[in-house]
């Protein structure tokens, strides 16, 4: 099963007061370990919306080690649009895949193995979407199937995404997860210190313990 990433990244970032993206956790921005984590936990490509500071946005992530798995587009009205519109615009641009995770741009802490657990849950129970659940509670990154691009392109009915699910519901699964990277987002100055300290943890802990080296 091929599977890309889409991230939501061009929202105004009024909450938090600074422009989200941009925002640095150590010597990476916030959107930089956004993509990353998805192409740690599997995906093919990432295909990212920008909006607000597209042109900057895209200067960091073309200067990264993987450039040539990326793909952009843009909510050119990003500042009067909802989370939706930028879903819509996204999946006309992603590449060719069998499902997509879809991922808010400040969310940058869900572990590689959280996307493995999805991917393989979509697998064995056949379903259209797959949630992350923590505490029984949908987060996320949901893993889509690319069935469903059609639907949400032409879906104009009541409550955006959350609206689109209840037309699936039956034909939706759940993997419990032990991750608090997916409740971590940066909406606020609050969220963002929480996240800082949980990636700084995590990277400290990481290099304490590095994986084992494979032997041939």
């Amino acid at each position: 099963m091929i599977v890309n990433g889409l991230v939501l990244a061009a929202g105004m970032s009024r909450r938090m007061g600074a422009f989200k993206p941009l925002l640095r956790i150590g010597d990476k921005t916030l959107i930089e370990y956004t993509v990353t984590s998805l192409l740690a936990g599997g995906a093919h490509n990432v295909t990212v919306v920008l909006g607000r500071g597209a042109n900057e946005v895209k200067a960091v992530l073309c200067k990264t080690s993987y450039t040539n798995k990326l793909n952009f587009a843009f909510n050119e009205n990003f500042a009067t649009t909802d989370m939706f519109t930028s879903v819509k615009i996204g999946v006309r641009a992603l590449g060719a895949c069998d499902a997509f995770f879809l991922l808010p741009g400040d969310m940058p802490a869900v572990d590689a193995e959280t996307f493995v657990a999805i991917r393989e849950t979509m697998e064995r129970e056949k379903s259209k979407v797959t949630f992350p659940t923590v505490g029984g509670r949908r987060k996320h990154p949901p893993l889509i199937s690319a069935t469903c691009i059609n639907n949400i392109l032409e879906f104009k009915g009541p409550g955006g995404l959350r609206g689109l699910w209840r037309t699936y519901e039956g034909e939706i699964a759940e993997v419990e997860v032990n991750d608090r990277g997916c409740l971590l987002d940066a909406d606020t100055r609050e969220d963002f210190s929480k996240l800082v300290g949980y990636i700084s943890d995590k990277t400290a802990h990481e290099n304490h313990f590095p994986p084992p080296t494979s032997h041939t």
